[in-house]
């Protein structure tokens, strides 16, 4: 099956690594926190090794384009509800909101722009790929050590969440640019309609 190839079953498997980093991230062990860490970045290190080898090798499919966007919005969601949890913190949980408020309305935008036949309007930017890479950055380093502790990774950590914050809503901000004049448009039918 041409679905199946080898960069498809490392977006599987990132999705198959949430629930071991969810579970890590709940064992009654001093070393959970780097444990979960690590699972986390090697999910992470999937994401870009099933783009890199789906273009390296003609291995691009449309399950892939379907599957690839859904196992990255999974796993972030998931670690960001574990560390909103650990931390307990309005400096945590803001973040977290913005992110997950952005990827349901960005995903809810290119479902309804592939539906009238613009989804290549919205399609992923450069800017879209930095705020992954710093999302899967900050996340790691807030997984890895306790929210009790005093590392200077968990600070720069939080340093970065708030770099992707800010490349989150300035992507959100260029694809709702993008889609805009669509959106406009359509309104103008629907009155010339009315009328």
């Amino acid at each position: 099956m041409q679905s199946l190839n080898i960069a498809n079953l490392l977006t599987l498997l990132r999705i198959g690594l949430i629930p071991i980093f969810v579970i890590c991230f709940y064992l009654p062990f001093q070393w959970h926190y780097l444990a979960t860490a690590v699972v986390f970045g090697l999910a992470a290190i999937t994401d870009w090794l099933d783009g890199y080898i789906a273009r390296r090798y003609q291995q691009a499919t449309k399950f892939g384009a379907f599957l690839d966007p859904v196992a990255d919005k999974l796993m972030v969601v998931v670690s960001l509800v574990l560390l909103v949890e650990a931390y307990a913190s309005p400096m945590l949980a803001v973040p977290a909101c913005i992110i997950i408020a952005r990827e349901i309305a960005v995903s809810a935008l290119r479902e309804w722009m592939a539906e009238i036949g613009s989804r290549n309007k919205v399609a992923v930017s450069y800017i879209g790929k930095v705020k992954t890479t710093a999302q899967m950055l900050a996340i790691v380093g807030l997984l890895a050590f306790s929210p009790e502790g005093d590392h200077w990774v968990t600070a720069l950590s939080f340093c970065m969440l708030y770099v992707a914050v800010a490349l989150t809503l300035w992507s959100m901000f260029l694809y709702l640019r993008a889609a805009w004049p669509t959106l406009t448009e359509d309104e103008f039918i629907l009155r010339v309609k009315q009328k």
